[in-house]
């Protein structure tokens, strides 16, 4: 049995998966996808894990489709169709399941469906030597895997149709730049950066931090009534909490607070 093509490990309260198919540049396979998912999932349902990471092997993040299989036409029209909606996209939509937030920390190159799946995390921390592209058009394709859907979100309309239209690739700084990513930082520290970003985050109180993520996602396709009445809920759930209570007696007896999740 050959190597799995993707890790999953945790790190105390922290979930990290590790795409790993090195000798491809990362890119796409059947096995990969599913453990993509089954990770998410696994993730998402252990209460023990507050932040989820993701990275990969080698010096490249993920490179979206194998062009190998392309060449080979081993993925056209139906096959093409099931491959992404009972895979790729079973991601993306896993993903709009998880109220943990989803950091992808980008280690190489991220292109065409690697690019995708790095934006539809919520945080991204990028190597210094990364570079991130939208590489579709070159294979006379379009982002089949949720990229029209978020990059405009990140850069606007006109930008991302800029970089659809152009497949330009973009260096670490352009894409902070751009607020395509969050921090830049060393090659060497990436993992170092990421993890310490994510503990910080999974100190943080459980329940706070998963409505949190979903008052954002939530504001951005509502009405302003619809958030406040959404948001004022959610307020007035949390204020009924331990963590809540223990957070406000720390700060008067200027301790640091046990939350609990509860």
């Amino acid at each position: 049995m050959g190597t799995p093509h993707m890790f999953y490990s945790r790190q105390e309260n922290i979930s990290v998966l590790t795409i790993n198919r090195p000798d491809a540049r990362n890119a796409f396979s059947p096995e990969m996808i599913g453990l993509w998912r089954d990770y998410l999932k696994e993730a998402r349902d252990d209460d023990a894990v507050n932040v989820i990471v993701v990275t990969g092997t080698g010096d490249t993040f993920c490179s979206g489709g194998d062009i190998r299989d392309m060449a080979e036409g081993k993925l056209r029209s139906w096959d093409m169709k099931r491959f992404l909606w009972e895979g790729v996209h079973r991601i993306i939509l896993t993903l709009e399941d998880i109220d943990k937030p989803v950091i992808a920390a980008i280690n190489g190159a991220a292109m065409g469906a690697g690019m995708d799946m790095a934006i539809m995390c919520d945080i991204r921390v990028s190597s210094d030597r990364a570079k991130l592209g939208e590489s579709y058009i070159q294979m006379g394709l379009v982002p089949g895997d949720g990229g029209a859907w978020f990059l405009p979100r990140l850069v606007g309309v006109s930008k991302a149709l800029e970089l659809f239209l152009t497949a330009d690739v973009l260096d670490a700084g352009e894409a902070l730049s751009l607020g395509i990513v969050n921090r830049v930082v060393p090659h060497e520290n990436l993992m170092e950066e990421t993890m310490k970003l994510a503990s910080r985050i999974a100190q943080k109180p459980p329940l706070a931090v998963k409505m949190m993520k979903r008052a954002v996602y939530q504001g951005t396709t509502s009405t302003l009534r619809s958030h406040l009445d959404y948001i004022s809920s959610q307020l007035s759930l949390l204020s009924e909490t331990h963590d809540h209570a223990e957070a406000a007696r720390a700060f008067l007896e200027k301790r640091k607070p046990v939350f609990t999740g509860s």
